[in-house]
């Protein structure tokens, strides 16, 4: 049996002795550990795997680890067995770059997560999910229907047992009232050019502006449109002899990756967010 724990709390001294004693304890071996500490919010930050030749009982396991450990130090941990694949609902929109991308690296295995359902609220790429026999669900949206959409949308969340949410270029604003109930499990994707470059076709300001370098944002979703929490980015150059197609096939190019990046970290537990940042481990 395979666990992983996440831990972050007030940052003193012991931390890493006494978890690294109470795996010992319970016939664990430690296979990765890495942690930080940041210096300013004085909060230590943890992330270890642990292997155990026998199964463990794991109620009486995390009972023990909070009596022992999580109550003393003030400690927020969560613990996950390895070999349950998280369950990852896929929302899109029109553009179907960022949608491919996910289910081919998915079918390749590369993503190692489950998808049980594509929502969208549209119906143009259906035909993609019949390809890979995702089921795709069409919930339209409307000023004057948009509550009851995201009903809809809670409930078919609720039945396939989603843990997390991926906007593969969903271009709807997501609620309070879906973001509380999936808080920091919702992975988005923008351009890097927010907010210098918002509006409706912001690879073409960028090309009136001459920028040299374009590139693509993933984060957690949180009420605050495209403020929250970062998990991965990346650039690309451009210059004066690139078109405006050019911007927006490199554009792609770069969300589609930036995006799968961060899908892969958050599916291997490996993000953990404090004070609207993010501490990403290797």
């Amino acid at each position: 049996m395979k666990l992983t724990i996440l831990i972050h709390c007030p940052d003193q001294s012991g931390i890493i002795s006494s978890v690294t004693s109470y795996i010992h304890e319970q016939k664990g071996n430690i296979i990765y550990l890495d942690q930080h500490v940041d210096k300013e919010a004085g909060v230590f930050f943890m992330r270890l795997e642990s292997e155990f030749e026998n199964s463990i009982e794991l109620p009486l396991f995390k009972k023990e680890f909070d009596k022992k450990l999580a109550s003393k130090y003030g400690m927020q941990w969560e613990l996950y067995k390895d070999g349950k694949k998280p369950k990852m609902a896929v929302f899109v929109s029109k553009y179907n770059h960022c949608l491919y991308d996910l289910l081919s690296r998915y079918r390749s295995g590369e993503l190692l997560v489950e998808i049980p359902f594509i929502l969208s609220n549209h119906k143009d790429l259906e035909y993609i999910a019949d390809q890979f026999q995702i089921p795709y669900y069409h919930v339209s949206i409307t000023k004057e229907n948009k509550e009851s959409a995201e009903e809809k949308q809670l409930e078919l969340l609720k039945k396939y047992g989603i843990d997390f949410i991926v906007l593969a270029r969903y271009m709807q604003i997501i609620s309070p009232k879906v973001i509380d109930v999936f808080p920091q499990k919702i992975i988005n994707i923008h351009h890097s050019f927010l907010p210098a470059f918002a509006g409706a076709k912001p690879y073409h300001a960028a090309f009136e502006r001459g920028v040299k370098i374009i590139g693509a944002t993933s984060h957690y979703v949180t009420a605050e449109l495209d403020a929250g929490p970062i998990i991965e980015q990346d650039v690309t150059t451009v210059s004066h002899s690139h078109s405006i197609k050019d911007f927006i096939t490199k554009g792609r190019d770069l969300e589609k990756i930036v995006l799968s990046r961060a899908v892969q970290m958050h599916a291997a537990r490996k993000t953990m967010v404090y004070n609207n940042k993010t501490v990403v481990f290797s």
